[in-house]
């Protein structure tokens, strides 16, 4: 019975996971679209559809490592009653694959699993061209209705323009989708069918405007739960009593993606030396210092910083160094040449200036930290280009002009983490094969960084189970994207969630944060 409410300050931009990797679209499929396993609060792997992790021990995995045998659970059936089996699985995997498809991202399915075959109704067989550490946090975290979606493939040759994208009325979950109203909010309802019995009986999704919006929401009472908040906000929101601001590790950092797509990228960000000058141009000790709370929001050196079994032992941010940053400015060509305050470099006999694209989210905060940025920038000589969009239009894929994945950036900010969380795999991010172009549109690197030897590096720790052997190797990873300044941290972005103390049981995840919402209820 009752509702809990929760605000997003961002909208999905699509429901289907076939056609988004948002973080506010993945995280609604904890209430409706369940797969395998879902990971506890202590990122533990729970079974959902699976009756059990596979594993060597129990037969789930064959001796060389490369052939899973999934058995489902019994009696689970979609929200509609039809029963969920093997076939939905073999279906989902075609449907990634499908090349008439236009999808997010294939990775890993491309290039790790050779096959996913069906013997019998409750049994999944999934066949892998190598061994893959991160399997379980990464293949089939969904699954979709073959019943449902397979006509609307068969009619229309895609699932692009599919209804069910954002309104899918057919689900596998706790909670079922009830309505989707774009700018305002997205309901949720209790599934009878669901394999336990929920306690709430509305999940209400409530779409807010902005920081602020959100901050006035959680204080009034007006939602149980706020997602993204800042560290800055803690106190303001605390002060009633009656709300608990809860920090949770999910692997996210707040960053700083550089584009060095050559023909898309500034001339200047192909230079290695120019991207360290931007890192030791900005105080960005001092932005976290203002901004947030350092404690926190520390500033982190790496990618993989806030997933610490794999983050570098060694590395240290960059530090903040204007002297340094004009001298290297100075060393790569980039002077004042017309004594108009921006560095400027003659290339291909025209005059360029040193004023870079520097985007990122509508976010308040976000904001603020541009403002900064570019004063900063100023008294070294770089000029700063601020843009911003809506966060769907910002994280559109590059089939849909997405400004990142065109690449119509220099600079672009926002909070990311490894796709497979709490595993370190983030190779779609970083490898060469997933640079996005016109016959490689669902490319996810959008940054455009490529190396022989990354790539390579990234091939082998995706097939390591070894943990001392996979930290070596994530070591060169970071130590060679360091050198090259190929990423710049910002801070360590832990997920902050307010939660109203009339909700109970509430145990946030960091992977799924609605993991337990089944056992949720209201005082």
């Amino acid at each position: 019975e009752g509702t809990v409410k929760v605000s997003f300050v961002q909208e999905p931009d699509s429901l289907n996971p076939l056609y988004t990797t948002m973080y506010f679209s993945g995280i609604t499929r904890d209430l409706w679209l369940r797969g395998m396993f879902i990971f506890d609060d202590q990122l533990n792997p729970i079974p959902q559809l699976a009756a059990e992790v596979p594993t060597t021990e129990n037969g789930g995995i064959s001796e060389d490592g490369k052939t899973i045998t999934v058995k489902l659970r019994e009696g689970v059936t979609w929200s509609d009653g039809t029963p969920v089996t093997s076939d939905d699985f073999t279906f989902t995997y075609d449907m990634i694959m499908s090349d008439q498809n236009t999808v997010g991202t294939r990775y890993p399915y491309d290039p790790v699993v050779e096959s996913v075959t069906a013997p019998d109704p409750g049994t999944v067989v999934i066949q892998l061209t190598q061994v893959f550490a991160a399997w379980r946090t990464s293949l089939f975290l969904y699954v979709l209705p073959k019943h449902v979606l397979q006509p609307v493939f068969d009619a229309d040759g895609t699932l692009d323009n599919a209804e069910w994208n954002r309104a899918p009325t057919v689900g596998v979950g706790p909670y079922v989708f009830e309505e989707f109203a774009a700018g305002s909010h997205l309901s949720f309802v209790a599934n009878p069918n669901w394999i336990e019995p929920t306690q709430i009986g509305r999940v209400f999704i409530q779409i807010v405007p902005d920081d602020a919006a959100q901050e006035a929401a959680i204080i009034a009472g007006d939602v149980d739960l706020g997602v993204f908040l800042s560290s800055d906000q803690i106190e303001r929101i605390e002060a009633g009593g009656d709300i608990k601001v809860v920090a949770v590790q999910s692997g996210y950092d707040e960053s700083w993606f550089l584009n060095v797509r050559e023909g898309l990228a500034h001339p200047a960000m192909l230079d290695k030396n120019v991207r360290r000058a931007l890192a030791l141009a900005t105080d960005r000790f001092s932005i976290v210092e203002n901004l947030l709370v350092a404690d926190l929001n520390p500033v982190n050196a790496t990618f993989w910083s806030n997933n610490p079994p794999y983050g570098s032992d060694t590395l240290e941010p960059y530090p903040y160094d204007p002297d340094e940053a004009m001298r290297l400015l100075d060393e790569a060509g980039w002077s004042d040449s017309d004594g108009d305050g921006i560095r400027d470099q003659v290339i291909d006999g025209a005059k360029v200036d040193l004023t870079l694209r520097y985007v990122t989210t509508t976010r308040e905060l976000r904001k603020n930290v541009q403002a900064l940025v570019a004063q900063q920038w100023e008294a070294v000589g770089i000029g700063a280009e601020l843009r911003n969009f809506e966060s769907d239009q910002f994280f559109a894929q590059y089939d849909e002009q997405g400004p990142i994945a065109i690449g119509d950036f220099d600079v672009a900010e926002w909070s990311s983490v490894p796709t497979s969380f709490p595993d370190p795999d983030a190779s779609e991010t970083w490898r060469c094969a997933d640079i996005p172009s016109d016959d490689n549109p669902s490319g996810e690197n959008w940054s455009g960084y490529c190396t022989e030897e990354l790539d390579a590096l990234l091939v082998e720790q995706s097939s390591l189970t070894d943990f001392d052997a996979r930290k070596a190797v994530y070591e060169q990873i970071q130590q060679i994207m360091y050198d090259d300044t190929a990423y710049i941290g910002i801070w360590l972005d832990p997920d902050l969630w307010s939660v109203n103390q009339r909700v109970e049981g509430v145990s946030i995840g960091g992977v799924n944060p609605f993991w337990n919402i089944s056992t949720w209820s209201l005082k």
